[in-house]
């Protein structure tokens, strides 16, 4: 197993913590070389240090996930003369908001956090990946695209576009042997989950809309990932492989219950009075 991706070079944007490192992690176990990327020097440092101390040699490039110039520089420092094999890319995000109290542009920019970082990714290691003669492209989504999140609306919708474009790009790539696939993580426990983890209620509302009683690890993720970027996937593109305990068989909780959102009705009722 150990060397059954030897020879493949890899890229994971936002592999400098959490899913992404988790992700790098696994592939670079398997014989891959890998480049992880990401906006903090820092982290992206202590990230391959503590591969190095597995015996993992990882390399790494500064990257805003935003900038085509970036993620540009990013996919060619991970090829191999322009040559790509596997690109993952994690980061996204959003905030918790009554949908009617959305900022005008604050919307538009959250949606495009989550796909933006996609696309850039897509279009400039999926064209180093036609040079390969083929390759694997995860995406990292949410069961936010799956089912209704309220007070998540942009997170969901981004989220949401995310996957559509995986299908698409599925469809069209697949004549050069390149295959798209995404992740839908549910809870995870991660650096960027850390202040939900705080709210012990809020995640027991989870656990208890969830078939499997127990909150998702970095590995359960990476896993996937590895999965759907190695050859034990090559028949599989165009899917969008939920990990999540089962919380999509049920329901996403009322954050109401948990943080304090404002009143979305009373603020339209008193934006009416005073216009």
């Amino acid at each position: 197993m150990r060397e059954m991706l030897q020879g493949s070079r890899a890229l994971v944007i936002g592999g400098g913590s959490g899913i992404g490192y988790g992700a790098a992690r696994l592939l670079a176990r398997d014989g891959a070389t890998v480049t992880i990327a990401g906006r903090t020097v820092q982290k992206l440092v202590d990230a391959s240090a503590a591969l190095a101390s597995e015996g993992l040699g990882v390399g790494h490039v500064v990257c805003d996930v935003m900038s085509s110039v970036d993620v540009r520089a990013a996919v060619d420092a991970a090829s191999d003369d322009g040559k790509l094999d596997i690109a993952v890319v994690v980061p996204g995000g959003g905030s918790y908001s009554p949908v009617l109290l959305y900022g005008d542009d604050q919307f538009g920019a959250e949606v495009d956090a989550n796909v933006r970082p996609v696309f850039l990714t897509l279009k400039y290691a999926g064209q180093a990946m036609v040079r390969a003669g083929g390759g694997s492209f995860v995406a990292v989504s949410s069961t936010a695209a799956v089912f209704s999140s309220r007070f998540l609306a942009s997170y969901a919708a981004g989220k949401a576009a995310v996957d559509q474009l995986v299908r698409v790009a599925a469809d069209e790539l697949g004549e050069a042997n390149i295959r798209v696939n995404s992740v839908q993580p549910g809870l995870t426990r991660t650096p960027t989950t850390a202040g939900l983890f705080s709210k012990e209620d809020m995640v027991a509302e989870f656990l208890s809309l969830q078939a499997l009683q127990r909150s998702g690890e970095v590995d359960d993720i990476a896993h996937a990932i590895r999965y759907l970027a190695g050859p034990e996937s090559s028949w599989v593109t165009g899917q969008l492989l939920t990990v999540d305990g089962g919380n999509t068989l049920r329901a996403f909780p009322d954050a109401r219950k948990f943080l304090d959102l404002p009143d979305w009705q009373a603020h339209a009722r008193a934006a009416h009075l005073q216009s």
